[in-house]
């Protein structure tokens, strides 16, 4: 096993930042972090480096007991939202620094860094200074240098969150390839529910200091095990039980809420078996799928999701009585934390 860790709670004064959390992390897997702010994930991430000690429990890295060893003893690699470069040296200067404190001899650091160099595309700007390159390659210089000392672990805390939208959509392509070649246990913190399903193995869905699931990302989002995982992992609809798409369902408990993903609300332009009547109230384009918002007859509200040309197909247009029913739907008790859709 990469990393375990067993019962672990962390306090800060009256805040309790984590509680009794169990968690495995296969060896040479990528596993995410997953959750809101304040849900723990990155106290984790420090308890597991060594940044932060435990109140309670133990953690395990590549088999051995680390809860009370040093940071530098436990072999762990560390990178930062926010690069923490330094502006001083080279690219190529940064990348050795961890290298030369380790008194590793100038020919394998010569090489170390140049293999590195290779690996996160930044070949030939390993004599620029960390002002002379843009976001992305200074995260990746980030990630060289993490990965220089040949850690057993790396750990990332939303690497990615200073960046814009498409450097960062770029770079999470890069990672899970980087990840593929060097095979290093590697855990990343991000509230970015589309990240963490795009690169990891499996997902560690946190709230309030524990964990509410984990599993891989097709398993959490087709299996939610509480509401706040289904409404945080992807969009949701969410109504209660009285609601006639509540009704189509074999059962539906009256202490219940209903869950129900926008892709499983099906849209007729006339009655069919177990169709309600509804009102197109906003018809939005969002690419290759449209967001349909729609007052069902009942008086309640929800969104659907379609594809340009079902849209085509049907003519949606504003104040257009249509006929819904659901595909597929979730139940869970009224007093679980819910965020509907957006």
């Amino acid at each position: 096993m990469g990393i375990k860790v067993e019962n672990a709670s962390k306090r800060f004064g009256d805040f309790q930042a984590v509680q009794d959390i169990n968690v495995e992390v296969k060896t040479g897997s990528l596993v995410a972090l997953l959750g809101p702010s304040g849900s723990g994930k990155s106290t984790l991430l420090r308890l597991i480096a060594g940044l932060e000690s435990l109140d309670e429990g133990r953690i395990w890295l590549t088999g051995r007991d680390a809860t009370h060893q040093s940071i530098q003893d436990r072999q762990v690699g560390f990178v930062f939202q926010h690069y923490a470069l330094f502006k001083h040296l080279t690219i190529r200067k940064n990348i050795a620094f961890g290298l030369e404190i380790s008194r590793w001899p100038k020919t394998r650091i010569r090489n170390r860094v140049e293999e590195l160099l290779e690996l996160v595309q930044l070949s030939g700007l390993g004599d620029r200074y960390p002002s002379q390159l843009s976001g992305g390659q200074r995260q990746r210089v980030a990630l060289a240098r993490a990965l220089a000392v040949e850690p057993k672990v790396l750990l990332l805390d939303e690497p990615f969150g200073a960046l814009d939208a498409k450097v960062r959509k770029d770079l999470r392509t890069w990672l899970r390839r980087l990840h593929d070649d060097v095979h290093v246990t590697t855990v990343f913190v991000t509230h970015d529910q589309e990240e963490a399903m795009e690169i990891a193995d499996d997902i560690v869905v946190m709230n309030q200091g524990r964990v509410e699931q984990t599993g891989s990302p097709a398993a959490i989002y087709d299996n939610p095990a509480t509401s706040f995982v289904m409404s945080f992992i992807g969009p949701v609809n969410v109504l209660p039980s009285t609601s006639q798409l509540a009704k189509q369902t074999i059962h539906s408990p009256s202490d219940s809420q209903l869950f129900l993903r926008p892709h499983d609300i099906e849209i007729f332009s006339s009655p069919e078996m177990n169709t309600i009547p509804a009102t197109i109230t906003r018809v939005t384009h969002l690419g290759w799928w449209i967001q349909v918002d729609l007052q069902l007859v009942d008086g309640h509200t929800c969104v659907a999701h379609v594809t340009r040309d079902q849209s085509n197909g049907l003519d949606l247009q504003l104040s257009q009585t249509v006929y819904v029913q659901s595909r597929s739907v979730h139940h869970f008790p009224r007093h679980h934390s819910v965020t509907k859709v957006v």
